[in-house]
């Protein structure tokens, strides 16, 4: 397979214009319906969604509260941000702003509900930004924050080629996407920001993923991992794609790859 048959697969858009195309309605939006049924948002409320990505989950909460609340959309990545804008329905009001999780633009005080989904895990300064979180809500309001692990055999195995054909970096990424799923460990952070009533639940969450060679280059070209394939030339990538797969197959159903992944979910009150 060379350069041109993996763009030919329509990844030539950005990593981000991917991650909304391919790996939302893969995994993301399930993710983010669990989310928002678990945070049980109201009509009028004020929320924040924290390194919100494309937006999924922060377009569901605008849906929740109508009208009469506002939401607020925070992310680093001003080309996540461009994409959440872009899908975005014409005539539903966010704000999207690009900012540091660990120093947001925000009084104290500001919002009703923080929403964190699948990205804690990806913040260097976790506890602080926690705080961050605990600062801007209002006396009363609850914290509700997903992350995904540990590592389901599927992404163990693609973990591991990454380290044999794209290198150490490659694979640290896969590493970290469930690297913060232990509950005792996200409980005590929530403790240590200052939040109360902190509960902190793991449970299997099932989704079915495209055909093999589909699903592997959807995903790659949705994250960082981008970069380091479009670079690593014809032969790296043809071997890699023929290690994923071959091991891939053995989890096959009717054509597509089930997929149960853990998902441990804080609520807390500040």
């Amino acid at each position: 397979m060379n350069q041109q048959q993996v763009y030919g697969r329509s990844y030539e858009g950005t990593a981000a214009e991917n991650y909304q195309r391919f790996f939302v309605p893969a995994i993301g939006a399930p993710v983010a319906d669990d989310l928002i049924a678990i945070a049980g948002l109201q009509p009028g409320e004020r929320v924040l969604d924290v390194a919100c990505g494309t937006g999924v989950a922060t377009r569901l909460a605008a849906e929740r509260v109508g009208a009469a609340g506002s939401v607020t959309g925070l992310d680093i990545n001003p080309g996540m941000l461009a994409v959440a804008g872009s899908a975005t329905p014409s005539g539903m009001s966010i704000n999207w702003q690009e900012a540091n999780a660990e120093s947001m633009p925000f009084s104290d005080s500001t919002f009703d509900v923080v929403l964190c989904q699948m990205s804690l895990q990806f913040v260097p300064g976790k506890l602080a930004a926690l705080r961050e979180m605990r600062r801007v809500l209002a006396t009363g309001g609850r914290a509700v924050i997903g992350v995904p692990g540990p590592k389901p055999p599927l992404f163990a195995i693609m973990t591991d080629a990454l380290a044999r054909h794209f290198g150490p970096e490659a694979a640290a990424f896969g590493d970290r996407v469930f690297s913060m799923h232990d509950v005792d460990e996200l409980k005590e952070l929530m403790h240590s920001a200052g939040f109360r009533n902190v509960e902190v639940e793991a449970k299997p969450k099932s989704l079915r993923l495209p055909a093999l060679a589909d699903f592997l280059w959807q995903y790659i070209f949705s994250t960082p991992l981008a970069k380091a394939a479009a670079q690593a030339g014809d032969v790296k990538r043809d071997a890699f794609e023929r290690d994923v797969c071959a091991q891939w197959q053995e989890f096959v159903e009717d054509g597509s790859m089930p997929l149960q992944v853990g998902m441990t979910t804080a609520t807390a009150l500040k």
